[in-house]
């Protein structure tokens, strides 16, 4: 392997650092000053540096983890130990100038499937009775839950992934096409059990919790049927309960770049700035949350609703409502068209 595909100046932004991680896929970058290792930066790093209000502009020195785990030459079975006993993602192996000559990763170690189980039983909701608008003509004759990835369904891949981390009960919130869904699934051979909500009129992007009243004992996964995560699901559970939230939002950590130079004028109309060509730094919503039964409580029975404003909901009654961030590719979305290949292409399809 490439190491250098994994190190970064300590110097370059933090939005750079982050676009790094997302092109080598391994969920961390090492940082480097004048050659030699001086820390490390996850995507648990950008996270909490997010949660800080970090401005993603600043040099991921401000963001990285300034003292990793890191094994000499000498000890890279002491190294490979480690690994084995502990959840780091990387490992670092330098030499005696601190350079680093070679990096091990818990994916090789482990395989690529291997995934530290949720703590205890979570089931998923995905939101499927949507007309896919957005993905006409393919809409016209599939419903968007069917619309194949490669050879399989965007919904098979979404459940796909839910069922590595341990997920066995799944509730699907239908509408559009919904016999169609019932037929496909009636048949499929999937490693969980699903459970088939009606929803007899559009309740908008939230209203059809509603319809699982008494069915939720605990926290739940939502998602909507047409986005992935390339993500540790454990983790994301972990954040939501560690922080007592009702509802938490999955957010990618997009930038956005404006191809214009932008101007800002003053009261009089004279310039006060010119900035060519200029990026900005969101927080995108992903359309998959964690939820606890009293989400679905603060509904009305056949209440359209959308999910903003059941999180202003919430919070107006004193709910906590979080957030937690991922890499902007670790977000595939294919609610449209020109997302399609791209989901297919990260996919390995």
């Amino acid at each position: 392997m490439d190491a250098g595909r994994y190190l970064v100046p300590e110097e370059v932004s933090v939005a750079e650092a982050v676009r790094r991680i997302d092109e080598g896929k391994k969920k961390v970058v090492f940082c480097l000053r004048d050659g030699r290792l001086s820390g490390s930066f996850t995507d648990g790093d950008m996270r909490r540096y997010i949660l800080r209000d970090g401005d993603m502009g600043k040099p991921v020195s401000q963001a990285m983890n300034p003292s990793p785990i890191v094994f000499s030459m000498l000890r890279e079975e002491e190294a490979l130990a480690f690994m084995r006993r502990s959840l780091t993602v990387a490992v670092p192996i330098v030499n005696e100038d601190r350079e680093v000559v070679k990096i091990y990763f818990r994916d090789e170690l482990d395989g690529a499937e291997a995934v530290r189980p949720l703590p205890e039983e979570a089931p998923l909701v995905i939101m499927a009775g949507g007309k896919g608008t957005r993905l006409y003509p393919y809409t016209r004759v599939l419903p968007k839950p069917l619309i194949p990835i490669g050879e399989t369904p965007i919904m098979d891949h979404i459940i796909g992934r839910f069922g590595r981390y341990g997920v066995r009960e799944v509730y699907l919130i239908l509408n559009h096409k919904r016999n169609m869904i019932k037929a496909y699934y009636n048949e499929a051979d999937l490693p969980c059990r699903i459970h088939y909500v009606d929803e007899e009129q559009f309740l908008g992007t939230g209203g059809g919790l509603s319809l699982l009243r008494g069915k939720m004992k605990g926290t739940f996964f939502l998602s909507n049927c047409d986005c992935l995560l390339d993500a540790d699901y454990t983790c994301m559970y972990e954040y939501h309960k560690q922080h007592g939230n009702a509802l938490t939002f999955i957010l990618a950590a997009k930038r956005v770049g404006i191809p214009y130079g932008v101007v800002d004028l003053d009261r009089d109309g004279a310039i006060e700035a010119v900035r060519e060509k200029p990026e900005y730094d969101f927080l995108v919503n992903t359309g998959i949350y964690l939820a606890e039964p009293s989400v679905v409580d603060c509904l009305e029975d056949g209440e359209h609703i959308d999910m903003p404003d059941i999180a202003r909901r919430l919070m107006d009654r004193g709910f906590r409502v979080g957030g937690y961030p991922i890499t902007e590719k670790s977000w595939l979305d294919m609610g449209q068209l020109s997302e399609l290949k791209n989901m297919m292409k990260e996919l390995g399809l």
